[in-house]
């Protein structure tokens, strides 16, 4: 995919430094493809929240940091939930007392039927408020051990294992239930997310489709894996959630770069022109390549870029007529051109 290539070792020698590489440029026929924005993200991902309000005591972890799962990550004050805690328990002490004073008035009822002293109405009367109390104390039970759960969350454990991306309270901090207080992610699992126009989505759906992940700011790119088109489409922006995984040796990706995604949808397109990214040279708003004059040297000459292909090459729309042989490091093409 590109132009093909055709390096010349011998040609154009630099004295310090030895030939300066060049290729010969060909029209060469294109893949189609459709590049898209996209952002990297963990497929495993986990915001910690709060579940206990409470002032923060301690923080045994930060940003960058290695988690396994279960390891505790923060310490939050329990004073407010031992409160709550002893509040649960004389409920429940309470509640006992008064099923146990409804359960004696239940025996005495029962007594008295026995011996024709009160009506059936009486003893029913009485079998009712012993069930109420005894499910108040239920409850109150219920309620106690509710209370104690929510006193065992003031230990912060990490649900999974992986890399602390944020810590987002440092102590001191008022816990709140709901509040975020860590992001942890699993580091081997990535994945690039790009929102697609529905125009495209019948290209995208076509089987054997491929994609390549660009890394446009260092040069880097990846073979995409497994290709996932969500079912549904945003109402404002009418677009489509496309995700694509990346490989597990994707090496210095972490979650929230910026990338860019060729999908290859299958086809040719007609023949054009394109230069890898190290031949061009960018002088602020000028962008051109050192093109071999036939005299054993380089002349700059200003071109027209386009877009990124999924190779890496950067396709020129204007300035080469596709026979020039182009200098791979215009550096040395522009020192070898002052020497002469």
């Amino acid at each position: 995919m590109g132009a093909l290539l055709s390096l010349s070792p011998l040609v154009f020698a630099d004295e310090a430094r030895g030939p300066v590489p060049t290729f010969q440029l060909r029209p060469q026929a294109q893949a189609r493809t459709y590049a898209a924005e996209a952002t990297i993200e963990a497929v495993r991902q986990a915001t910690v929240a709060a579940q206990v309000q409470g002032r923060v005591l301690e923080t045994r972890v930060d940003a960058g940091a290695r988690v396994r799962q279960g390891d505790v990550l923060m310490r939050i004050d329990t004073r407010e939930a031992d409160q709550a805690l002893a509040a649960a328990g004389a409920n429940v002490a309470a509640a006992r007392a008064r099923m146990e004073d409804a359960r004696l008035a239940l025996e005495r009822a029962r007594s008295l039927k026995a011996r024709n002293f009160v009506s059936a109405s009486a003893v029913d009367q009485a079998q009712a408020a012993f069930d109420t109390a005894a499910a108040q104390h239920k409850a109150a039970e219920a309620g106690r051990a509710q209370v104690d759960a929510t006193r065992g969350f003031a230990m912060v454990t990490a649900p999974l294992s992986g890399v602390v991306a944020q810590r987002l309270a440092e102590v001191g901090e008022m816990a709140q239930p709901g509040r975020p207080l860590l992001i942890i992610h699993e580091p081997g699992g990535l994945r690039a997310v790009a929102d697609v126009p529905q125009s495209r989505l019948a290209d995208l759906g076509k089987p054997g489709l491929r994609a390549r992940i660009e890394f446009p700011e260092s040069g880097r790119g990846f073979d995409g894996g497994a290709i996932t088109v969500l079912p549904s489409a945003d109402p404002r922006t009418h677009t489509a959630r496309v995700r694509v995984n990346l490989p597990m040796d994707a090496t210095g990706v972490v979650p929230g770069m910026a990338a860019r995604v060729h999908f290859l949808t299958g086809g040719e397109a007609p023949s054009s022109l394109s230069v890898p990214a190290a031949a061009l040279l960018r002088r602020g708003e000028v962008t051109g390549v050192y093109v071999a004059d036939g005299k054993g040297g380089f002349s700059l000459r200003q071109v027209r870029v386009g877009s990124v292909l999924a190779d890496g090459a950067i396709e020129v729309l204007a300035g080469l007529s596709g026979a020039e042989t182009i200098a791979l490091d215009p550096v040395r093409a522009g020192l070898l051109r002052k020497k002469r």
